[in-house]
This record gives C-alpha cells, sequence and structure tokens, in this order.
C-alpha cells in the first residue's frame, strides 16, 4: 500500500515504515583484530587490557578500549592513519558499544587501501 502525499512531500509505503531490529551491541572484538598479522603490525595488550596495533612502518594505528578510552566519553575505538608532507592523515573513532562487525569492515576498507612502496 502506498501513501499518496497530500502535498508536496515524499510517499513511502506501510512496510517502509515497519519498526526493524538493528544489530547492537559490541559484539566480537577478535572481528577486528585477526585481521593483522605478526609480519606486518605490532600488538600491544598493555596494564589496562586495551589492545594497541600499529603498522610496522608507524603509519597506521588501531587502538582498542574495552572499558573506554582514558580521557573521553566512552571512546571503545580508535583508528588513525598518519599523512605525507603533500596530504594530511585522518582518524575515526567509534564508542564501546559500536557492533565489532562494522569497526571490521572499516579496518577492512583501510587495509585494502594499503599498498607497499
Amino acid at each position: 500500500m502506498t501513501v499518496a502525499p497530500a502535498g508536496p512531500g515524499f510517499s513511502t509505503t506501510v512496510e517502509a515504515l515497519r519498526p526493524r531490529e538493528w544489530q547492537l551491541g559490541p559484539g566480537q572484538p577478535t572481528l577486528v583484530l585477526d585481521q593483522f598479522s605478526a609480519e606486518d603490525f605490532h600488538l600491544i595488550v598493555d596494564d589496562r587490557a586495551d589492545v594497541h596495533v600499529s603498522s610496522k612502518d608507524g603509519r597506521f594505528y588501531l587502538g582498542w578500549f574495552p572499558h573506554g578510552r582514558p580521557g573521553t566519553d566512552g571512546e571503545g575505538w580508535k583508528i588513525a592513519v598518519t599523512g605525507t608532507a603533500q596530504v594530511r592523515g585522518y582518524h575515526m573513532s567509534f564508542d564501546t558499544e559500536t557492533p565489532a562487525d562494522i569497526v571490521a569492515a572499516t579496518v577492512a576498507r583501510v587495509l585494502e587501501t594499503a599498498r607497499r612502496l
């Protein structure tokens, strides 16, 4: 069934307006961490049980903070790529409740864009 707009606007279906079930909760962090090989990355687990992964060239960093990154408001994941003299780097973060599947997909895409020089 399509609902026609009374005037300017948009139309939709009743089905499109039904509630959805969304993936929630942190999930399994191994989905993210298993993407890194010892050949190309350093992995450190600190005294807070936070996990830090960096590329051997030092330009990529991933931090997993299961109880939140110190000094932030619930930041659970931090990804950073250092730029060059010509192009700025970037960083992104996800909170502690972001599903690991989403972080894993983001990390996979970042790693796909890397190439050896």
